[in-house]
């Protein structure tokens, strides 16, 4: 995209900017870890944002705080609704409950059992849905219209994505300047917030996206330049089973971002176990992507260095443990 063009898009660098300063004392500045073990293994030297620390327990709480504060007064009293397998409807829940707003989430019925007893304890209203058969979009817009209140997508919104991108800001304020940024992607909210942060502060910084192999709607939305629709990708990543990438979105991704690139579910596992065994940390498959991608070398960037956004931690336990079971080492 040229540069002349980059004023269409619909978030800026003030907006994640802004969006930070309403964030403040709100938002966690969740931990920058490093590993003596990784830079080996990566043959670079790799900064890991850990989202998984942030409220919780996942970079979503970012977009749906800082959406929800954007709205006017009569809106917050109208009441928000969001649909979300996990993640943006606990933080939609959560952010909602700090800002006196009434949050109802449409969330699938499969739903991670933690994610869905999470998102009640915050005080959210659920609306089950079967994601096999029924539109979540379309449940959320007949919500919307009988009640009044705000639609707040996961990903396909402006102050959604500004909101995302303080992950990347934050990173770069701690760290500095950047070779590569590596940003797990789902619909490509946190994506799109990241790569326009990068553009700012390490504007030589390359960026990628890392989706499930099974699940690349992003990375051939961005190849051919057209949305493109998936069936719900069969991967253990719950968080990054979205079929298609946003209107925002792809125009953003196209101006700012590499490529997309794939893990599998194998590559997966073997990440959650090196985040337990070696950094001590629990990561939900959806957040291991990027990091997945970058110890699996998926792209020569030997000597360089690497910022990593570990997107999430919420995962049920048993799945946890079968992961960690079935999972081949790195070393």
């Amino acid at each position: 995209m040229a540069a002349s063009e980059l004023v269409e898009l619909a978030v800026t660098y003030q907006d994640i900017a802004a969006a930070a300063k309403r964030l403040e004392g709100i938002a966690y500045k969740t931990p920058v870890l490093t590993s003596s073990q990784a830079d080996h293994h990566a043959d670079a030297s790799v900064f890991f944002k850990c989202e998984n620390f942030q409220r919780v327990g996942a970079f979503k709480f970012r977009g749906a705080y800082n959406a929800i504060s954007c709205l006017s007064e009569e809106q917050k009293q109208q009441g928000v609704v969001a649909f979300s397998s996990g993640n943006h409807a606990q933080g939609m829940a959560l952010a909602a409950r700090m800002l006196g707003v009434h949050a109802t989430i449409v969330m699938p019925s499969n739903a991670p059992a933690m994610k869905l007893a999470a998102t009640r304890e915050y005080g959210a209203e659920i609306i089950l849905y079967d994601r096999e058969r029924e539109d979540r979009e379309v449940i959320a817009a007949q919500l919307s219209a009988e009640r009044g209140c705000a639609v707040i997508p996961a990903y396909d919104h402006a102050d959604v994505i500004a909101g995302q991108g303080t992950a990347a800001k934050e990173l770069f304020d701690a760290v500095g300047p950047l070779d590569y940024l590596f940003v797990c992607t789902g619909g490509g909210g946190l994506l799109s917030g990241c790569a326009i942060a990068a553009a700012q502060l390490s504007p030589g910084c390359i960026v990628i996206g890392v989706e499930p192999e099974a699940g690349n709607d992003a990375q051939q939305s961005l190849r051919t330049g057209n949305i493109v629709h998936i069936p719900v990708p069969d991967t253990i990543a719950d968080g990054a089973q979205t079929q298609h990438v946003g209107k925002l979105v792809l125009p953003i991704l196209q101006a700012y971002v590499k490529d997309i690139v794939t893990v599998s579910d194998d590559q997966l596992r073997t990440q959650m176990r090196f985040f337990a065994e070696r950094m001590k940390i629990v990561v939900e498959p959806a957040g291991c992507l990027a990091a997945a991608a970058v110890m699996h070398r998926v792209l020569p960037f030997a000597g360089e260095k690497v910022g990593v956004i570990v997107s999430g931690g919420n995962v049920d336990m048993e799945l946890f443990a079968r992961s960690i079971a079935a999972a081949k080492p790195f070393f």
